[in-house]
C-alpha cells in the first residue's frame, strides 16, 4: 500500500497572492494562509493562529491570482512538500509548503465578485454581471459552484 499525503485546510490568506514566472512559461502563485482555532485555558478564550505557505501551479495560479486577495476565506486542498536549497552561506534550508490541488472560496457569493460585478474564468475572459446566471465552461467546479450556490455562508 502507498502513502497518503492529503492536508485539507480552511483559512484566511494573509496577503494576496505573489505570482511569478518560470521557464517554459510556467506560472506559479504564493501565499500564506492563516488557520485558527479557539480553546479555553483557565476559564479563559484563548485563539492560536498557525501559519501555512501555499503554492499553486499552472492554471491554478491564473484562477488564484484573478480571485484571491488578502483576507479571503478559502478552503484547500494539497498536499505537503519540503524543499531543501543552500543559501549564500552555505547552510542547508528547508521550507515545507502546502502545494494546492484545488480550492473554493468560501463566504457570501458577493464576496466571490470582482467589484465591478463581473466574474473571470481560468481562460481570461471576462463575463459581465448581466450574464450571473451562465457559468463559464472554463471556470473550474470548485469556483462554479461557490459562484451558483445561494446567498449563504455555507461551504456546500
Amino acid at each position: 500500500m502507498s502513502g497518503i499525503n492529503k492536508v485539507i485546510l480552511v483559512g484566511h490568506l494573509g496577503k494576496d497572492p505573489e505570482l511569478r514566472h518560470l521557464e517554459g512559461g510556467v506560472k506559479v502563485a504564493s501565499f500564506p494562509l492563516a488557520t485558527s482555532e479557539t480553546y479555553t485555558k483557565d476559564g479563559k478564550k484563548v485563539e492560536q493562529t498557525e501559519w501555512h505557505n501555499i503554492v499553486m501551479w499552472r492554471g491554478l495560479a491564473d484562477i488564484a491570482e484573478k480571485f484571491l486577495v488578502k483576507g479571503k476565506l478559502v478552503y484547500i486542498e494539497g498536499k505537503l512538500r519540503t524543499r531543501s536549497w543552500e543559501d549564500k552561506e552555505g547552510h542547508k534550508r528547508y521550507q515545507t509548503e502546502i502545494v494546492a490541488d484545488n480550492f473554493t472560496m468560501l463566504g457570501r457569493k458577493s464576496d466571490n465578485e470582482p467589484v465591478n460585478g463581473g466574474s473571470y474564468s481560468s481562460s481570461g475572459t471576462y463575463e459581465s454581471s448581466q450574464n450571473q446566471g451562465k457559468v463559464d465552461e472554463h471556470i473550474p467546479a470548485a469556483i462554479s459552484a461557490s459562484q451558483d450556490s445561494p446567498d449563504d455562508d455555507l461551504p456546500f
